[in-house]
């Protein structure tokens, strides 16, 4: 179950990450010699459940500059992965790291301190 302050918490990390994307991609919008280098990345996810799953989908999309664009379910060994779409993707592996942050976010919120001390040890 989500406690009220862990979403609270998530919700203004993801806050930031909203406007930080949007003066990105303003500044890119309005200033010449834009430098995006768009690219769809494979993301193999961590979450689990449906509700870890549709939000970590729902944080990417909501937040400018990426969109999630298709979503593997689970089969056998293979973990949920979703496809993101990224337009400032020169370095692929930043951008997955990025993601992994935000996963980690939602995967505090949703599974609590336990889970994070459980990351923090290995």
């Amino acid at each position: 179950m989500i406690n009220p302050l862990r979403m609270v918490s998530y919700s203004a990390w993801l806050g930031v990450q909203i406007v930080k994307g949007a003066l990105d991609v303003a500044r890119d919008a309005l200033l010449p010699g834009v430098d995006m280098q768009p690219a769809i990345l494979e993301l193999p996810l961590r979450c689990t459940t449906d509700l870890e799953v549709s939000l970590m989908a729902s944080s990417i999309t909501i937040t400018p500059g990426t969109i999630t664009v298709g979503i593997a379910s689970a089969a056998g060994a293979a973990p949920p992965t979703l496809y993101v779409h990224a337009i400032y993707a020169e370095d692929p592996e930043a951008v997955r790291a990025d993601l992994r942050i935000m996963e980690d976010h939602v995967l505090t919120m949703t599974r609590g301190s336990a889970w994070a001390r459980e990351r923090s040890a290995s």
